[in-house]
């Protein structure tokens, strides 16, 4: 094939050398281009040492195994972490292997081919020849490492796919190529499984003499468009492949099959040859960019060796006792071609089978080579086993030296070459058809050339005659030219008086204007009027809602005097459109007059072209008639030219009267547009002003109606400080949807954003109750988020909520500042500053005064939340927090129970925790309150949530050594070991044991009462 292209590109070089020599290339360029079609004609090779990687996969115990060898340890012990394998002799004795690699049954098929047949896969990409083969006995898994399909699972694929997959994503289709064969040697024959008619016929192995390459003339190949195409292919020739089933394996491959991927990949790379043809401008076409393209062409051989087998384990009969001897007769043939270059004997018996020569580049030739043995732990097939390991062992002794090997890519320089030729040759026919459309242009114009000389001296001659003539009736024509002089002055005296008369209408412009300004003076006025009670308008609103009413009053009023001003407004628009009605009239009269005036300025420029024209050929005419006429002649002609020049400069006058004329009405239309904006301005201002007080309207009736009228839909939350803490304190009915919960956040939210935080905040100081109400439920439902309480704190909304507990008497704001207040508190920097300004107090004081359980319940999950904070416990107690708890506790409302259980189990947690780490010795505070008794009286709770926080906190009290007697007189031990056993809480249960297994008087007390 190489030849063949050799000899084509002889041709097209020859070709293209005649096609240079026709256009004038010199014939040292002629020989640069020989020279460059023919440099390198031979391959060039780059070696490395490689050695053989070997590595070991063993299989996991089938059903057989576990059936055969239950009384029987494995003969094999992996160590994958030293990359060892021991192979044990007998229970005393065993001998240690190293590999490359060791694989245990659990490794994943990924692993094996990132480790094995991945770096493989990279240096065919690179340009080397690869070998990957699977060695092992028959049903140890050689298959399944290497061509499984993967069709239900893709993590089983095997190295097949794997690799397949690799070298498609690594290729580009426009200029790589990737090949694949797929064989099999089936009792020393080699055919193609791809297609059963190919299966019969015995392919013959051709080695080249020179380069000692083996190739295989009668296999197919076929080009891979994708992964799957290569799957369908693979899939063929998988279902097409000679299996059996023994007692072995039941589908043991009964030949040898091996994967060829022919993969070729250009080189970009510049040659230094483009700068030998930068010598002349006319070669760049031919030359320029045609470096000789080179390919690397690489091979991979993925080999899945049939296993070998003993007729006495396999069961084999018939015909598959003679597929058996021809495996392990070419197993053997491998086998010692392997011995032999691990001993580096002279002579390698490579042509003893037609594997051996197949896999002559794999062992001891150019190919990067990784083997994997797969084994068996099965103890009954030692023997192979161990002929498997020694394999392996030998193997990794073959050093192969690898060759990277490139070649030039004479078919693609051909198809250049040749475009080039018919690039030269459409050339070489255009300048032929240029050359001669030429010359066909040049014998038309000649000939026109002629006949228009001709032409024009015939016309010279009725020209002269013509002239002669006209020479007569110009003399006339002059006359007459005069009379229409004499004309147009008497018009310019009248459009100067028209002149004067505009002037006198722009006066009557100007005093319009004034009038305007007047307008626009009084106007203004009204508008700052407007802006002032505007103003008044929006302040009452912010101090005072009780207000409302004289604010809807003064509305009225605005829209009263809005009304009164948008009807003077409609009659100054009726003057307007008056006014402008008339300056469209007048304007339109000054155009026409003025069109008039371009018009008749036209007709005299027109007449002044043509006197000018005739006057030209007058003056040509007297220069020819000089040598004829008499001197007194040209004097009469001077006092012409005099005289029309005097028309000329009048004519001037006339244009220059004009343009100040159109200048002047240039001006009146400019304040025209002037007015009719200030005008629009003015009213845009009004349109403003109406816009604004509707705005103004709809935040009042925002604040009034779109702020939900439940106060208890705040949103759940959880505390971000302790892990105790997490009970949600909605004040939601249990019933209300999320979705509507969402909604009402998104409305709030929307109220903050376009009537502000701090106007909010302001609306919770109005001495209108129903305005302080619907405040404090948009606070608190901003406060239900973590992403708002920042600003509420820093806008002081923490003190105005802390000042309406205070002073406020209303339960509904008592209840929804207590929750909002329970919101914040879930954030630690909150809790210091609730407690330094006194909050726990005043929310001990709220509990005192309130009745409501849903007040309760929220001032309890208020106090709460503090108790989560050691450091305020102190403070806490001091300000009365921990009795208003305890008395809440006995409202008997079950969520206001739920609260104070919830307290006293985050404050005991806390100094549980306190204890353990050191820095708090004696007994629990809460003790002393009478905690450990109520405690003890509701433990009984029905429900859920309650009974958790009492038994939490009872755990975390029974930690303290110190609360010991207490917990002993008071039965406390009793409910502890009732918590061991029945509490709905693993972790809870087992907190209860292991504190009564600690402590040895509560072991004592139970072993007592026991007893």
């Amino acid at each position: 094939m190489k030849l063949l292209h050799v000899h084509k590109l002889h041709g097209v070089v020859e070709l293209a050398k005649g096609m240079a020599r026709e256009l004038g290339v010199s014939v040292l360029i002629a020989k640069l281009i020989n020279e460059y079609a023919y440099e390198g004609s031979s391959l060039i090779y780059t070696t490395e040492p490689g050695r053989v990687r070997v590595a070991v996969r063993l299989r996991p115990r089938n059903a057989e195994d576990l059936l055969s060898d239950a009384d029987f340890a494995d003969c094999v012990e992996l160590q994958p972490e030293l990359k060892r394998l021991k192979l044990k002799k007998n229970n005393w004795s065993s001998e240690s292997y190293r590999f490359d690699e060791v694989f245990s049954e659990s490794a994943s098929q990924r692993r094996v081919y990132e480790v094995v047949a991945k770096p493989v896969v990279e240096s065919v990409l690179a340009g080397y020849n690869g070998t990957i083969m699977a060695y092992g006995q028959t049903g140890t898994g050689k298959t399944y490492t290497l061509g499984r399909l993967g069709k239900d699972d893709a993590s089983e694929r095997g190295i097949m796919v794997r690799a397949m997959e690799d070298i498609i994503a690594n290729t580009s289709p426009a200029s790589d190529s990737v090949k694949i064969s797929y064989l099999q040697v089936l009792k020393l024959v080699l055919c193609s499984p791809f297609s059963l008619l190919v299966e019969k016929i015995n392919i013959p192995i051709v080695e080249e003499p020179k380069t000692g390459e083996v190739t295989l003339p009668g296999a197919v190949v076929v080009k891979i468009q994708d992964l799957d195409h290569f799957l369908q292919l693979l899939q063929t020739g998988e279902a097409n492949r000679h299996a059996a089933n023994t007692k072995m394996n039941t589908e043991s491959s009964r030949s040898h099959a091996i994967l060829m991927v022919h993969v070729q990949r250009a080189v970009h790379e510049e040659e230094e040859t483009n700068a030998l043809f930068q010598e002349k401008d006319s070669i760049k076409g031919l030359c320029k960019g045609h470096s000789i393209p080179t390919v690397r062409k690489s091979k991979l051989l993925i080999v899945d060796l049939a296993g070998s087998e003993r007729l006495d384990k396999s069961g084999s009969e018939g015909h598959l006792v003679e597929e058996a001897k021809f495996i392990n007769l070419s197993l053997s043939s491998l086998g010692k071609c392997i011995n032999a270059l691990a001993e580096n004997s002279s002579h390698i018996p490579i042509r003893d089978s037609k594997l051996t020569r197949l896999l002559r580049d794999s062992f001891g030739g150019s190919a990067r080579t990784s083997l994997i043995i797969t084994i068996g732990p099965s103890s009954r097939h030692h023997a192979e086993t161990t002929s498997t390991i020694m394999f392996g062992q030998r193997a990794m002794k073959v050093l192969n030296m690898v060759k990277l090997k490139e070649e030039f890519d004479y078919e693609s320089l051909c198809r250049k070459l040749e475009n080039h030729v018919e690039h030269l040759t459409a050339e070489i026919d255009r300048q032929q058809k240029l050359r001669d459309n030429d010359r066909i242009e040049m014998e038309r114009n000649l000939s026109v050339c002629q006949k228009s000389f001709a032409d024009a001296e015939r016309s010279l001659v009725t020209r002269s005659e013509f002239l002669e003539k006209e020479n007569a009736r110009l003399e006339m024509e002059l006359k007459g030219v005069l009379n229409e002089l004499n004309r147009l002055k008497d018009r310019n005296n009248f459009m100067h008086d028209e002149v004067a008369r505009l002037e006198m209408n722009l006066d009557h412009s100007k005093q319009y204007q004034l009038e305007s300004s007047t307008y626009q003076k009084v106007l203004a006025d009204t508008t700052q009027m407007y802006e002032k009670k505007i103003a008044e308008l929006t302040k009452q609103i912010e101090e005072e809602q009780s207000h409302s009413k004289s604010a809807e009053e003064q509305v009225d009023l605005m829209k009263k005097l809005l009304s009164d001003h948008q009807k003077s407004m409609q009659q100054y628009q009726t003057e307007n459109s008056k006014y402008q009605k008339a300056l469209l009239d007048t304007t339109q009269m000054y155009e026409k007059k003025i069109a008039e005036l371009i018009q008749q300025l036209k007709d005299g420029h027109a007449r002044f072209e043509s006197v000018e024209e005739e006057l030209g050929m007058t003056k040509k005419l007297i220069g020819d008639h000089q040598k004829l006429s008499q001197i007194r002649e040209e004097n009469k002609i001077d006092e012409l030219w005099v005289k029309l020049q005097e028309s000329h400069q009048l004519l001037e006058k006339t244009v220059n009267a004009l343009d100040s004329l159109k200048e002047k009405c240039n001006i009146l239309l400019t304040d025209k547009s002037t007015l009719m904006e200030e005008l629009n301005a003015v009213r845009e201002n009004l349109l403003l002003e109406e816009k604004q007080r509707k705005a103004v309207e709809i935040e009042l009736l925002k604040l009034k109606k779109l702020v939900p009228e439940n106060g208890d839909d705040l949103a759940d939350k959880k505390s971000c400080m302790k892990e105790n803490m997490a009970k949600p304190l909605g004040l939601h009915n249990s019933n209300q949807s999320r979705e509507t919960i969402s909604v009402q956040r998104a409305t709030i939210a929307k109220i903050c954003e376009e009537v502000g935080l701090e106007k909010i905040l302001q609306l919770l100081m109005s001495e209108d109750i129903d305005v302080q109400i619907h405040a404090v439920k948009v606070v608190a439902n901003l406060a239900a988020e973590d992403i708002n309480q920042e600003r509420i704190v820093e806008e002081g909304g923490l003190d105005a909520l802390l000042m309406l507990l205070q002073s406020s008497q209303n339960t509904t704001i008592l209840r929804v500042a207590s929750g909002a207040i329970a919101n914040l508190a879930m954030n630690e920097l909150n809790q210091s500053l609730i407690m330094s300004k006194g909050g726990a107090r005043l929310l001990a004081n709220t509990a005192c005064k309130a009745d409501d359980p849903q007040t309760l319940r929220m001032v309890a999950g208020a106090i709460a939340n503090l108790c989560g904070n050691e450091k305020l416990h102190v403070m806490l107690r001091e300000d009365g927090g921990i009795k208003t708890l305890l008395g809440m506790g006995r409202s008997g409302n079950g969520d206001v129970v739920a609260q104070v259980a919830r307290g006293i189990a985050n404050f005991a947690k806390c100094e549980s925790r306190g204890v353990i780490q050191g820095h708090r010795r004696g007994c629990s505070v809460l003790m002393e309150d009478g905690v450990l008794a109520w405690l003890i009286s509701n433990s009984c709770s029905a429900s859920a949530s309650t009974r958790r926080h009492i038994e939490l906190a009872l755990c975390h009290l029974a930690q303290n050594e110190d609360n010991t007697e207490d917990f002993i007189s008071s039965g406390g031990v009793k409910e502890l070991t009732h918590i061991s056993v029945e509490s709905t809480r693993e972790d809870i249960r087992n907190l209860a044991k292991t504190i009564l297994k600690l402590n040895p008087s509560f072991k004592a007390e139970i072993h007592g009462k026991q007893l």
